[in-house]
């Protein structure tokens, strides 16, 4: 299962279009609701989350496939104050878990020395805090895959960024199958 964490103020394209992709490519994908059942994004649509809680009695997140922290600033900051949530980021990083981040949402990932030496992008505005973490900031790419941890730059990359997570959990060649169904990119 993956998981794809929601908080009031999320950018809206950078949540629901890896949503859409990872569900067209048959991947189980799950939306969670850490700021209530009804999220509302960055730019005032209401969303209802598949998940509206994350309390003591709630344990998948250890078994996940992937968890996704979409950006939007207000909504990583939202999702910063979820400390259950912020303990999964940490345990699936200190053991090497998949994890997926975009735009503002990649600086959740700057904790002890996580970012040390990988390659990584976020919003441009946002690119001391992974640089001041150790991250090797890749100029002009819209998203980059280090090992567990794939990182997009921004609401422009979501396509892009939902399509690498599908290559990351399954192969190429799904990802690619998706792509050519969108009409996504080069034809």
């Amino acid at each position: 299962m993956v998981y794809v964490f929601l908080a009031d103020g999320f950018e809206t394209v950078e949540a629901l279009a890896v949503v859409d992709v990872l569900r067209r490519a048959g991947i189980e994908t799950r939306t969670v609701g850490v700021t209530g059942a009804v999220v509302t994004s960055a730019h005032g649509i209401p969303v209802t989350a598949d998940i509206d809680r994350m309390d003591d009695d709630w344990t998948p997140l250890a078994d996940a496939d992937m968890l996704i922290l979409p950006g939007g600033l207000v909504g990583v900051n939202n999702l910063a104050k979820c400390e259950r949530l912020m303990a999964a980021v940490a345990d699936a990083m200190e053991n090497r878990r998949p994890v997926a981040a975009i735009c503002a949402a990649p600086t959740l990932l700057s904790g002890p020395g996580w970012l040390k030496g990988r390659g990584a992008v976020c919003h441009p505005s946002l690119k001391d805090k992974l640089t001041d973490a150790g991250a090797e900031y890749v100029e002009g790419d819209g998203v980059v895959v280090d090992d567990n941890v794939i990182t997009g730059r921004a609401a422009g990359d979501s396509i892009d960024f939902a399509l690498a997570i599908v290559a990351f959990l399954k192969d190429d060649a799904a990802a690619e199958a998706v792509r050519r169904a969108m009409c996504h990119g080069p034809r």
